[in-house]
């Protein structure tokens, strides 16, 4: 029987096949990261998440301000056309007797604003059972005071600098909310035109305002409520039409 070799006497033989392989693949790697690359740097630039997003709200701003300018520049010419053309003229007094209602001119009266916010306080600060999800504001606290204030008797809204309508969609995305193409961080600023009397009354008897209030003394999110007896809103510059539609039974 033949002996085997020791592993000493097997080691040279074994790196000799190894180190070209090891070389052939490195070749291939650094082969291919060039051709990917082409000249470019393969590695994220480590541009920040918070950076971006400021960069895409101005962008959004910026282009919102835009269509204001546009939107009054065809009014303008419109309200020229009318005197000389009945069809213009008519369709302009219609547009006119809409815009109150569809929010696409703007309004001031007195109104009440209501401020949420996050407890200041962190998770591990909290007792059992709570934990971190119930110290920030959620896209239904939002959505609980914004239909409480539609329901009591608002005439106009504005949600942080952004108007709003009846149908403008509130959206959270993780901590932060989504409002027609722009990112907010809380807190969330909600302010109603219309009696403020009863935009208070109609807050209290919500009840999804009424759970988020409880929550303020139980964790310490925070609610505000403040009024002011003229606030000017700007005409809402968004798509009127809406997207989807529910038949009611």
């Amino acid at each position: 029987m033949s002996r085997m070799p020791s592993p000493a006497s097997r080691a040279p033989r074994t790196w000799s096949t190894f180190v070209p392989v090891v070389a052939a693949l490195a070749g291939l790697l650094f082969a291919t990261s060039f051709k990917t690359a082409q000249g470019t740097e393969i590695r994220s630039s480590g541009r920040d998440l918070p950076a971006l997003i400021r960069a895409e709200n101005h962008d959004v701003a910026t282009s919102a301000e835009r269509v204001r300018q546009l939107q009054s520049e065809v009014d303008h010419l419109s309200a020229a056309a009318a005197p000389g053309d009945s069809r213009v003229q008519d369709l302009t007094g219609q547009a006119a007797a809409l815009a109150a209602g569809a929010g696409t001119q703007s309004v001031h009266g007195p109104s009440l604003t209501v401020s949420l916010d996050d407890a200041h306080r962190t998770a591990a600060s909290l007792p059992k059972p709570y934990g971190p999800d119930d110290i920030v504001v959620h896209q239904q606290d939002v959505q609980g005071v914004v239909n409480a204030l539609w329901a009591g008797g608002a005439e106009a809204m504005m949600i942080q600098d952004q108007r709003v309508i009846s149908t403008s969609a509130v959206r959270c995305v993780g901590n932060t909310l989504l409002l027609q193409g722009r990112v907010y961080s809380p807190p969330y600023v909600i302010t109603a035109i219309g009696d403020p009397e009863q935009l208070r009354k109609s807050l209290q008897a919500d009840p999804q305002v009424e759970i988020y209030r409880e929550w303020v003394s139980a964790v310490g999110v925070i609610y505000e409520e403040s009024s002011d007896a003229d606030r000017t809103f700007p005409a809402y510059a968004g798509p009127v039409t809406p997207q989807v539609a529910t038949v009611a039974r």
